[in-house]
């Protein structure tokens, strides 16, 4: 996916969760260790929730904000959704699931931390800051989750 806009960053980010979501789904039923695979199941789920929430950023976001234009992105060279998930997650361990998934997560803020540092309008910046809010919050629901999965 060509990054140009706002919208098209959103929109990257919906498809990265809705993508990591399914692929993670479908480890989850090929995994053979019960723990792992809850893991990955519960991931999924989060996952699929947190693209629903990117999605409505970008239907009450400001059109203007929107289709700015987002020159500094190429610089980054973020990954596909397709690489944000294979078929290693069939053999990873717990550990390994939950460390790959925290430096997925890493990945997206550094690049929305990133950004606000170079956005000159006042409303990409606030965009990017309630985005990156989002990303932060989200990681840290998925590692006290993933915490009190540890402790069973």
């Amino acid at each position: 996916m060509e990054i140009k806009t706002f919208e098209d960053l959103i929109d990257w980010t919906r498809q990265l969760h809705s993508h990591l979501a399914k692929c993670l789904h479908e480890s989850a039923g090929k995994h053979n260790n019960e723990r792992a695979s809850a893991l990955l199941d519960y991931i999924a789920r989060h996952e699929s929730l947190l693209a629903e929430a990117v999605a409505e950023f970008e239907k009450q976001a400001d059109p203007k904000v929107l289709h700015t234009r987002l020159y500094d992105y190429l610089n980054h060279k973020p990954f596909t959704p397709g690489q944000a998930c294979d078929a290693r997650f069939t053999t990873l361990g717990f550990e390994d699931i939950a460390r790959e998934i925290f430096e997925f997560h890493d990945q997206v803020m550094d690049l929305y931390d990133s950004l606000i540092g170079k956005a000159e309008i006042e409303g990409a910046k606030t965009l990017l800051e309630d985005l990156l809010a989002l990303e932060k919050h989200e990681a840290m629901q998925l590692s006290s989750q993933i915490g009190r999965m540890r402790d069973i």
